[in-house]
């Protein structure tokens, strides 16, 4: 599947533990459910302009919700790790 650049990242993930591991060049994204890793290494570097050395990557389980009587459950999601080139740093995220 054949998916173009600027739509593997949906959204950057800032919580206080991926602010703090940005201080080692790791930033942490929402990605496309079909994304592989090159893919996923191609469109950082294609939207940050900034050399992508390793990229990890989970399926996060929906979890289940209750509103009165019903249960549903919420849809799952693909995070990826991106470790970068010493030096190199995404700028979206700094100051948040």
């Amino acid at each position: 599947m054949d998916i173009h650049p600027l739509e593997v990242l949906r959204r950057p993930i800032v919580t206080e533990k991926y602010t703090a591991s940005q201080d080692v060049g790791k930033y942490a994204f929402e990605v496309h459910r079909a994304a592989n890793k090159k893919q996923i290494a191609e469109a950082v570097e294609f939207a940050f302009q900034v050399k992508v050395l390793s990229v990890n990557t989970m399926n996060v389980q929906g979890k289940t919700k209750r509103l009165g009587a019903r249960v549903f459950k919420t849809s799952g999601w693909k995070k990826a790790i991106v470790t970068l080139k010493q030096g190199d740093r995404i700028d979206v995220f700094e100051g948040v």
